[in-house]
């Protein structure tokens, strides 16, 4: 599915195969078997044993002509006896909004307007050039000690607690060293400090997961560690980069050649305490 999307003159396509690159991403996951996918006409997800919103994902694709609590209502049910702590819900461009909203908000569910920077890059007229520190590796993901480490420095930058690893890893090992995933460590004088992926789908290849110790930023890690899967993409034969953005590592981005197509909004949810 290359060059479906040449350039970024259309910006209403580019929004659209951000979004579609991201779901995929989700529904890739669902080789492994400790996720459960659920490919259904209205509420497709994946759910995961993470608590965390970004690797749980329901896509509100239809609204039925009735029974649409019903239909929320069980899906929550589901969750909770999974014991699933956080879920992110995406609406579909074109539902009735305040419908939507409506429904879900009823059921507790909150709107998160600034989710995420959603950008794309042409990657032909990338930024590439920069010193990059002669210790500064960053090595292809390819085996599974290789992919421990990098579970170990993405727990760490994205503040998942360390009895997560192993369940990260238990769904990670199906999908990370094997196409339309490719991972990326990034070391410094040979220790893991910084991580990566990129996924291709829609026609477009995408960059997750990107995260750096506290310690190993202001060394150009964040830039090279983005640039690596973006660099292998091209090579491949793709002309667009797409990302969602977090506050965090936007400036980054922007120095190599992303540009803002609005914000990733969301309607997320957590299981209560009591449940």
């Amino acid at each position: 599915m290359r060059d479906i999307l040449g350039d970024l003159s259309e910006p209403k396509l580019v929004k659209t195969v951000i979004r579609a690159n991201w779901e995929n991403y989700h529904y890739c996951l669902g080789r492994s078997p400790s996720v459960e996918l659920s490919v259904g006409k209205y509420l497709p997800w994946l759910v995961t044993n993470m608590p965390d919103h970004f690797m749980n994902l329901v896509v509100c694709t239809e609204l039925p002509s009735e029974g649409v609590d019903e239909l929320i209502e069980k899906a929550l049910n589901h969750f909770k006896t999974l014991n699933i702590k956080r879920v992110s819900w995406l609406t579909e461009e074109g539902l009735p909004a305040l419908e939507i909203k409506k429904y879900l908000e009823s059921h507790g569910l909150t709107f998160s307007e600034s989710f995420a920077t959603e950008m794309a890059a042409d990657l032909i007229t990338l930024k590439e050039v920069f010193a990059r520190p002669d210790y500064l590796q960053v090595m292809r993901v390819e085996d599974q000690e290789s992919l421990r480490k990098w579970i170990h420095i993405a727990s760490v930058g994205f503040s998942v607690p360390f009895e997560f690893e192993d369940t990260w890893h238990e769904f990670f090992a199906e999908a990370a060293c094997a196409s339309p995933f490719r991972t990326y460590l990034a070391l410094l004088d040979g220790e893991p400090v910084a991580t990566s992926q990129l996924f291709t789908s829609a026609g477009v290849t995408g960059i997750y997961n990107v995260t750096c110790l506290p310690e190993a930023r202001g060394q150009r890690v964040g830039t090279a560690v983005v640039l690596a899967p973006l660099l292998a993409a091209r090579e491949m034969g793709y002309r667009v980069g797409i990302l969602q953005a977090s506050s965090l590592g936007y400036n980054v981005y922007r120095r190599i050649g992303f540009q803002d197509f609005g914000k990733l909004s969301l309607y997320l949810w957590e299981q209560s305490p009591r449940g």
